[in-house]
């Protein structure tokens, strides 16, 4: 795999979008901070920095599997399909985000981030076996 071949640049770019969402969310809790007046290490006492701690927790819980799962996946699988799938995990964390105040609204943004990282753990899975096969023979 070339560093420079267009897969994995076009899987590099999905990662610094995963990152710069997770920095935003991040961004997001400071604020809520700022206007519930809750300084840290409190991460109770209003909605709004509740909402906000949830989600970008959830969003590191999520990141610490995606991130390794698409580069596995990258590895083994060249082309457009795994950045594709990166991608659709950006914009499920955006839609769980701006929806999380709702239990049944948030669910499609968590569907579109869970469902491609199993589908980016599975590729990554067959790409292992396979190189693993081939490198026995």
């Amino acid at each position: 795999m070339m560093l420079a071949a267009p897969a994995t640049t076009l899987t590099a770019i999905v990662t610094l979008l995963a990152i710069l969402i997770s920095m935003a969310f991040v961004i997001q809790v400071g604020r809520a901070r700022q206007r519930t007046r809750i300084d840290a290490p409190t991460m109770t006492g209003a909605p709004a920095l509740e909402n906000a701690v949830r989600v970008q927790a959830n969003t590191v819980e999520q990141i610490v599997i995606f991130l390794p799962a698409l580069w596995l996946a990258a590895l083994y699988f060249q082309g457009w399909v795994v950045p594709i799938i990166g991608l659709v995990w950006c914009l499920g964390r955006i839609l769980y985000a701006f929806s999380y105040g709702d239990h049944k609204a948030r669910m499609p943004g968590f569907a579109l981030t869970i469902f491609p990282t199993l589908i980016l753990v599975i590729l990554s899975a067959i790409g292992l076996f396979g190189a693993w096969t081939a490198s026995a023979v």
